[in-house]
């Protein structure tokens, strides 16, 4: 009965990693003798565990990744020039506690959307706040910001993430208004955050792209010369994939 009684009293001061460890405990009961103090050790671990993993929910749905990709997850078997040894370099994150940046390159269908949101996961995982955009769906967001007066706020959220994701940088040509919304972003942000970069362009292509010779300088600064750097190459994952689901399969 006290056991019961207390176990209403943490719901009702909202202690739900304390209950349902307790109500677990209490429908299948230990085969050993628990103490007082050790059950109390066990609620505490419970609430604890809790109250991270909604902390670590909340993150990834605010990052709002492209993919549901994790580190564990990466494909080596493909020729693509990503060795294992540079992902688990990153995936320790020490980048991030740097402040560092990553440069993803490479043609169209090399997985590096994917690998960038795995990192992006496994920030998220290691506690760090992380924002995923698209970069047409960026330039977009902060047209909209300037034109109904919440251009700085929305600079400012952007400069808070400890992980900020623009992917598919290059597919067209940046207007006057978008490479110096984008200046601002990585204004915000350098030497004081991390900025992930996927783009089927080689950085030094990126002049041509941003279009303004000064800014273009003053973006590539901002980003590439404290960047880990990778540059994927060879066949179209996607491609592949395709052979393989639409090739007849062999007579055995």
């Amino acid at each position: 009965m006290l056991m019961k009684q207390t176990l209403e009293k943490l719901k009702a001061m909202k202690l739900l990693g304390m209950a349902s460890y307790l109500e677990g405990w209490l429908d299948v009961p230990p085969t050993q003798d628990v103490s007082a103090s050790e059950l109390l050790g066990l609620l505490v671990d419970a609430e604890w565990m809790q109250r991270e993993n909604r902390k670590l929910s909340l993150r990834l749905k605010n990052a709002k990744l492209r993919q549901p990709a994790c580190v564990e997850d990466i494909d080596y078997s493909h020729a693509r020039g990503l060795t294992r040894a540079q992902v688990v370099e990153l995936a320790s994150c020490r980048w991030v506690a740097a402040h560092q940046n990553v440069l993803l390159t490479g043609p169209t269908g090399m997985g590096k959307s994917y690998l960038a949101c795995a990192l992006g996961n496994k920030a998220c995982r290691e506690g760090y706040t992380v924002v995923y955009r698209r970069a047409s769906r960026l330039y977009d967001e902060l047209a909209q910001a300037r034109a109904d007066g919440t251009w700085r706020t929305v600079l400012q959220r952007l400069s808070k993430a400890h992980v900020f994701i623009l992917d598919d940088f290059g597919l067209e040509p940046l207007t006057a208004n978008e490479r110096r919304d984008l200046l601002e972003v990585l204004e915000d942000r350098c030497g004081t955050a991390s900025t992930v970069i996927t783009s089927q362009l080689d950085p030094k292509q990126w002049h041509a792209l941003i279009g303004d010779a000064t800014v273009a300088d003053a973006i590539l600064d901002r980003v590439v010369h404290n960047a880990h750097r990778i540059k994927l190459l060879g066949e179209s994952i996607r491609k592949q994939h395709g052979k393989l689901t639409t090739e007849p399969k062999p007579e055995k």
